[in-house]
């Protein structure tokens, strides 16, 4: 399935395509695409669902983040080789791990907002993990189970935040409003053949920014959940996004960083695009 929410800000409703494509209603049959739902159980009954029986939805609505209310959105850092070796760091031994708020949680089309003093705001593509189960000590083995499904993330960056006032404090340049557009859907993972081979791109005003492939990670995405369960308990509906290929603007010579009304497109394969124009705080 792929889990979709739609509707103005803070009024979305849940949703899910069709086989067709088309957009179907169901907030008949929950209240939200949220952990309560995303449980195994709960996706159980969904994939039972006769998709066209659902209330069609009508016209262009905005989609908003395919995940509501997450109680965590855990980041890992550096955990593309090919990305480690372009910013010149080392290949990390575990996985660098930060946290992005639930603040920063916008619709995939949304407007992405510099922030008052950003001088270095910066892009990434990322396959997100969403949870379906309740994950606390769990072998890499174990992890897939409890897995809900995955969706595209624009883990947006500040990098003066982030490293020039930042230190090893990643979540200052990561944190602020709009800088975690989810979707346009999540994908629940049983329509994933290879979760770590999937292709992904990014593009900045029509210019191919970022290539890669998830086969690149260094930590994959059931090592990630395993690891992360031994050092808090994951829970359904939370956000594991997982790092990014190379072609960030903090990799290249000369640096170069978005600016007010640039562009950002970005997909990946099986799971949609986004696409974000970036916007002068207000005021």
């Amino acid at each position: 399935m792929k889990l979709i929410r739609f509707g103005e800000v803070g009024k979305e409703k849940p949703g899910v395509l069709d086989l067709d494509g088309n957009l179907r209603d169901l907030s008949g049959e929950i209240s939200d695409i949220n952990g309560e739902s995303l449980s195994t159980d709960s996706l159980k009954k969904l994939s039972s669902l006769d998709l066209n029986a659902l209330p069609l939805v009508v016209g262009s609505p905005r989609l908003g983040a395919c995940i509501a209310t997450p109680g965590k959105f855990v980041a890992i850092g550096l955990n593309y080789s090919d990305h480690a070796r372009e910013t010149g760091s080392p290949i990390p031994e575990e996985p660098v791990v930060f946290y992005k708020t639930d603040t920063c949680i916008c619709g995939p089309n949304d407007d992405v907002i510099q922030p008052l003093g950003s001088t270095k705001l910066d892009w990434e593509v990322e396959i997100a993990i969403i949870m379906g189960g309740v994950a606390r000590n769990v072998s890499e083995s174990d992890a897939n189970s409890l897995i809900a499904g995955y969706c595209v993330v624009n883990d947006v960056s500040e990098r003066a935040f982030q490293i020039d006032r930042g230190g090893s404090q990643w979540s200052k340049g990561k944190g602020c409003d709009t800088f975690g557009p989810l979707g346009p859907w999540m994908v629940t993972k049983d329509e994933i053949e290879d979760v770590q081979n999937l292709d992904m791109w990014l593009e900045v005003n029509g210019k191919r920014m970022q290539t890669g492939n998830t086969q690149t990670m260094i930590f994959n995405c059931d090592y990630l959940v395993s690891y992360l369960s031994d050092f808090m308990t994951l829970m359904p509906g939370d956000i594991i996004t997982t790092g990014t290929p190379p072609g960030v603007g903090l990799g290249m010579k000369p640096q170069t960083w978005l600016q007010p009304g640039d562009i950002m497109k970005l997909g990946i394969e099986g799971l949609g695009e986004q696409q974000q124009t970036v916007v002068s705080f207000p005021g």
